[in-house]
């Protein structure tokens, strides 16, 4: 056990724990006031900690000008579906690979995991010609489906290891009680693995929200346009970069993950550690 005796080790921890929040947090403190800068004071060669006047025209300018809004739409529908179409998937191969048996269960596991392992830029060479021969190119279905590839093979390891604390005595009850295997998965076992549907869902969730090339490359129409291709193609490209505008943008588009997160963190949390204690 790490433990802290004399006065010096503890100031000294205390000491190490403040240089890496300041590491962690003052990048973020200082995209959060340069987004109240005015471009004026923004430029300047004396940076100051602290606006001298809280500037609101980024913001402003970012929700009425451009198509920020839209922008989020289209993420919100993208990212939510893209997560729960994950979610349900890898719940299903999860529970058939921990409470099943069948030829060849441990090879087509190690297959799904391995997945993870190729580029996302290598395997959107494939996709890119799946969804053109279906013509769901520059489409939210398509940019939905291709998302699922992010983060499949992780959220399905995920809930076969929760699955696999599932005691086996109240499937077998369920069993003797009449239950088919569907309902048995639907009706017992689902209800008491809710955080780990739920930290999937939230996994899935922030990849899909957090891509760039993926839908820079499968949409191109303005009004299917995420949030992230949407930030870089209006604030920062080779004539000009408005980095106020950009700051403030940002965490407009940040605030949908953060209030997922504060709504659900418990339930994440939980699936997570869930493992942890048997």
């Amino acid at each position: 056990m790490f433990e802290l005796r004399s006065l010096q080790e503890k100031i000294g921890f205390a000491l190490l724990l403040c240089a890496i929040a300041f590491f962690l947090f003052f990048p973020v403190y200082w995209a959060l006031i340069s987004a109240f800068k005015s471009n004026q004071e923004l430029y300047q060669l004396d940076a100051t900690l602290i606006p001298n006047e809280l500037f609101w025209g980024h913001f402003i300018t970012a929700i009425t000008e451009g198509n920020i809004l839209l922008q989020l739409r289209n993420s919100l529908i993208t990212s939510t579906c893209s997560a729960l179409l994950n979610a349900t998937l890898a719940a299903l191969a999860g529970y058939s690979f921990a409470k099943f048996d069948y030829p060849a269960k441990k090879p087509l596991m190690l297959l799904i995991l391995s997945a993870q392992m190729f580029p996302f830029g290598v395997l959107l060479i494939s996709i890119y010609p799946m969804l053109q021969a279906v013509n769901l190119l520059d489409t939210k279905t398509g940019l939905t489906i291709s998302y699922i590839v992010f983060a499949l093979p992780v959220s399905t390891y995920m809930m076969y290891s929760y699955f696999r604390q599932v005691p086996n005595e109240l499937i077998e009850a369920a069993k003797v009680d009449g239950a088919s295997n569907f309902k048995i998965f639907l009706r017992i076992v689902m209800p008491i693995s809710f955080p780990a549907f739920i930290t999937v869902t939230l996994y899935a969730f922030m990849w899909s929200w957090n891509d760039l090339l993926y839908s820079m490359t499968l949409v191109t129409s303005e009004e299917n346009r995420t949030i992230g291709p949407g930030l870089l193609l209006r604030y920062i490209n080779e004539n000009n970069a408005d980095w106020g505008g950009a700051m403030a943008a940002s965490f407009l588009a940040a605030a949908p993950v953060v209030l997922v997160f504060a709504v659900l963190q418990k339930q994440f949390i939980g699936g997570v550690t869930s493992g942890a204690v048997k």
